[in-house]
């Protein structure tokens, strides 16, 4: 079969990024302490996710990090985060000195499932992070109700919403990421956003080595390190804020009619949002593989077949609860049977359009044929 052209990611640069860069570059203030764009680009940001404040960070690992600082987790506290996702949503927890413990996600959706950290709450549980999987929002107002104040891992939501209220102002704070992969890059970098102007305050501190907003440069009354992003990163992302938007429905379309093509594909599935989602930016679209369905084959062979159809699936993640830094307290089937049942279908595939991503189904449709030979 003759595969599309996928295409890269990030996209190619625009006028206006170049014209950003040059600026920063002849000014040679290149450092967010002497220049205005890095400051320029957390407050456009913050704007455009309804938050109050936001603190530019070199990533977003980091971002996960300063958040959970402000809000005193420290050693000897515990953080509940969902066992499908990312390391680094449990390493940020490690940095901060805590111990993470890892909650089963749920069956239809593969997002944190609050029953679960409800059983695990005790004595020591300082936060509950919640992860928006592959760019839909969990399901934040169960977690609030358990009391505990609740850190957005974001890095995959630029953009989303749920009932109507964007990601980044459905917890107490939120951190997003601008990493290579994510919907806005620069390469590195990350951002903490919130409502709360003490929790920002603090955040601040912690990020420019312990000064306050309105003290010297040689005053450090709090504990800090310098975590700051440069003007050059900012000059790269404030742009893409005008792109964002169009880019998500550009996706959402190659989703939905990804969608309708697996309706022909027995074994194949769509994982839907978490319901209350208005909007998903869909980072990912998350499928699940039934081996029955193709011949009992496993899900590395489906990846290596859809490989040679000219289609890089990815593997996705394996269970936190797998790792030897996370504490697991209760049993993860669900995080742990999708290591074997889940694949991704990525950003730069979805920014292919609704007839490439249809030729995902058509390549997957041929594979099973062969499998059940």
């Amino acid at each position: 079969m003759r595969a599309p052209e996928w295409p890269a990611w990030p996209p190619p640069p625009t006028d206006e990024q170049r014209r950003a860069l040059l600026r920063v570059l002849d000014s040679g203030r290149w450092g967010a302490t002497s220049g205005t764009a890095t400051e320029e680009f957390a407050a456009a940001f913050a704007r455009h996710v309804q938050a109050a404040h936001g603190v530019c960070t070199v990533n977003g690992t980091v971002a996960l990090f300063l958040a959970l600082r402000a809000l005193g987790v420290g050693p000897g506290d515990e953080v509940i985060v969902p066992a499908y996702t990312f390391v680094a949503s449990a390493t940020a927890v490690v940095l901060a000195g805590a111990v993470p413990v890892a909650a089963d996600v749920t069956e239809d959706t593969l997002h944190l499932d609050p029953a679960a950290v409800r059983a695990l709450i005790g004595p020591r549980t300082k936060a509950v992070m919640a992860v928006h999987l592959a760019g839909a929002p969990a399901c934040t107002e169960s977690l609030r109700a358990l009391g505990l104040p609740v850190v957005e891992d974001a890095a995959q939501a630029h953009g989303a919403a749920r009932h109507g209220r964007p990601a980044g102002t459905l917890g107490d704070v939120a951190c997003f990421s601008f990493q290579s992969s994510k919907a806005m890059t620069a390469g590195e970098g990350g951002i903490v956003v919130t409502g709360d102007r003490a929790l920002y305050e603090r955040v601040w501190s912690l990020h420019n080595v312990g000064r306050s907003p309105d003290g010297g440069w040689y005053d450090h009354p709090e504990l800090g390190w310098n975590l700051r992003m440069t003007e050059f990163q900012a000059a790269l992302l404030h742009p893409q804020l005008g792109l964002l938007d169009g880019w998500i429905d550009r996706r959402a379309r190659a989703a939905a009619a990804l969608a309708e093509a697996l309706d022909g594909v027995p074994g194949l599935d769509l994982v839907p949002p978490p319901p209350g989602t208005t909007r998903h930016t869909w980072h990912l679209a998350m499928l699940r593989y039934g081996s029955r369905a193709f011949g009992g084959r496993s899900k590395a062979e489906f990846l290596a077949a859809m490989a040679a159809e000219g289609v890089p699936l990815d593997a996705g993640y394996r269970s936190l609860s797998r790792m030897p830094y996370v504490s697991k307290r209760a049993p993860c089937p669900v995080a742990e049977a999708a290591e074997e049942g889940v694949v991704w279908v990525r950003q730069p595939m979805l920014m292919a359009g609704e007839a490439a991503v249809a030729y995902i189904a058509d390549a997957a449709l041929a594979v099973r044929r062969a499998f059940r030979r």
